[in-house]
C-alpha cells in the first residue's frame, strides 16, 4: 500500500507539473459557417509533443491501475481516475489528442477489466510492475521535457 501511495504521488506530482500544455492550434476561430459559402477545410492538428508516447503509455498504466487496485481491495481506483482527469486536463487541449489519451486509459482499463475478475498473485505483480514503469516514465518526461 505505501508503495502504491507513493507511486500514485509520483504520477500526481507529474501531472501538477506539466501544467496546461502549449495551443496546439493557432488563433482559429469557430465562427458557423454560412449555408452560401464552401465550408473550409478543416484546420491540421499540430504535431503531437515528443513525449507523447511516453503520455500514452503512462495513460494506459492509469486505467491499469484503476481497474487492478481496485479488485485487489486497495479502494483507491478514484484516485487513478482523477490523476487521469489531471492529465487531460493538462494535456488533451484539441479534440483528436484528448481522444488518444482517453483511448489509452480506457485499453488499459478494459484489457485488465477482461483478464482479471479478482486479485490474484500474478495481479499484485503486476500493479509492482506498473508502479515501477509509471515511475521510471514520469521521471523520463519530467526529466527530459520539463515540468519540474
Amino acid at each position: 500500500m505505501r508503495r502504491a501511495c507513493a507511486g500514485l504521488a509520483l504520477f500526481s506530482a507529474l501531472l501538477l507539473a506539466q501544467g496546461p500544455a502549449e495551443a496546439q492550434t493557432q488563433g482559429t476561430s469557430r465562427a458557423p459557417a454560412k449555408p452560401q459559402q464552401s465550408a473550409a477545410p478543416p484546420a491540421q492538428e499540430a504535431p503531437p509533443p515528443p513525449y507523447e508516447p511516453q503520455l500514452l503509455r503512462l495513460s494506459e498504466i492509469l486505467g491499469a491501475m484503476a481497474w487492478l487496485r481496485e479488485i485487489c481491495g486497495d479502494k483507491d481506483g478514484d484516485q487513478w481516475r482523477a490523476g487521469m482527469r489531471k492529465l487531460m486536463e493538462a494535456e488533451a487541449q484539441t479534440e483528436p489528442r484528448r481522444e488518444r489519451l482517453a483511448g489509452a486509459y480506457n485499453r488499459g482499463f478494459r484489457s485488465y477489466e477482461t483478464l482479471y475478475r479478482s486479485c490474484t498473485p500474478n495481479a499484485q505483480t503486476i500493479i509492482g510492475r506498473f508502479l515501477d514503469e509509471g515511475e521510471k516514465l514520469a521521471n523520463e518526461i519530467t526529466g527530459r521535457f520539463g515540468g519540474g
